[in-house]
């Protein structure tokens, strides 16, 4: 296999591996005014990503680093051409990690609202705009014969791209349901537990849509092999929710991530970025490549150093893995408490 092939199948687990991570934050994010109805709801939901979201995102700054040292030519069109949603993109994560380290640094109500909404928007947008630009990227853009995107934003805005944004959007809120449902006990999960089977179903309309006009326009047998996978394991993933099964449920849609980002990854190659210009040049994994040198020496860097990070990301689930509760929160006295975020009897929890 060539370097540039090795590079593009990193690449691809790089996405896999944040958007199954990353994924579940975005859902917990979008969730909170669902499942967030009292401050101490939401300081379990905000404990069950606290120790892991920051290094959630890791992934996406190592796979933008490696486009751009593996694949130059695709990182410099992609970032030109798609400046704008990718700015938002960047604007809506510094605005939900602020949100994450933020919103306890003052006991007031009113502060962490607004922190709450940042949280919500800093979540949604992500997880729709992701959708929109990968749609773009697998659906093609137009690139003409050097190399340089020749659309507008208003380009990026297709029935195809928006779909895939949908499909991210639902797909995030499910699997953020089944990982609060995993993460939590008492009401706080089994009011997740039945959100997660409802959203569930909602994505799998969505998402099957999404898998078959991608196969439709661009996918081969391996990439509709893939996404039928996808498929069955986000229903199983539906019906492991619906039985309780919480360990179950959200390995399905940890799965269901994954089969469908390798689907369109290789229903993509060898190109990287397609032209729909007629008389364009697409980018592919040859004419947008890195020299071999490079590709050798971050072959060598990525085969020392990706088991370190993988074990050591793995540990901290571990450590983390037990489940959190309501009654582990202290009661909380905030100067302008919203109606129902303390209990009618006004009785301190134990843990406090």
């Amino acid at each position: 296999m060539e370097l540039t092939t090795v590079w593009f199948c990193l690449i691809a687990v790089l996405w896999i591996g944040y958007f199954a991570l990353e994924g579940f934050d975005f859902g917990v994010g979008i969730l909170m005014p669902v499942l967030g109805r009292d401050e101490r709801r939401r300081r379990v939901l905000l404990n069950t990503i606290g120790p892991v979201w920051d290094g959630n995102e890791v992934w996406v700054l190592v796979a933008g680093g490696a486009t751009f040292a593996a694949f130059p030519e695709w990182y410099a069109t992609l970032f030109s051409g798609f400046y704008l949603p990718l700015l938002l993109i960047l604007v809506a994560l510094i605005v939900r990690g602020m949100a994450i380290e933020y919103r306890h640094k003052r006991d007031d109500a009113t502060w962490r609202a607004r922190w709450d909404r940042a949280l919500f928007w800093g979540s949604l947008v992500p997880a729709l705009l992701w959708g929109v630009a990968f749609g773009n990227i697998v659906g093609g853009v137009p690139i003409d014969a050097d190399l340089e995107y020749a659309g507008g934003f208003l380009t990026l805005l297709n029935p195809y791209a928006l779909l895939g944004g949908l499909t991210t959007l639902s797909l995030f809120v499910t699997h953020g349901a089944m990982f609060v449902a995993l993460k939590t006990d008492g009401p706080i999960r089994h009011d997740a537990r039945v959100l997660a089977t409802r959203s569930g179903l909602v994505t799998a309309v969505v998402a099957v849509a999404f898998l078959a006009w991608t196969q439709l326009d661009t996918g081969s047998i391996a990439s509709a092999l893939l996404f039928v996978l996808a498929a069955v394991a986000l229903l199983a993933g539906v019906a492991a929710a619906g039985a309780g099964r919480e360990g179950w449920a959200f390995l399905g849609t940890f799965v269901t991530i994954a089969l469908a980002v390798a689907g369109l990854f290789v229903a993509l190659f060898p190109d990287v970025m397609p032209t729909t210009l007629a008389d364009g040049t697409s980018l592919t994994t040859t004419n947008a490549a890195a020299t071999a040198y490079t590709l050798k020496i971050m072959t060598v860097v990525a085969v020392v150093f990706t088991p370190v990070v993988l074990a050591y990301q793995a540990w901290t689930y571990w450590v983390f893995r037990k489940r959190i509760a309501v009654h582990h929160i202290p009661e909380p006295v905030l100067a302008g408490d919203r109606p129902g975020d303390r209990p009618a009897d006004g009785r301190a929890d134990a843990a406090r």
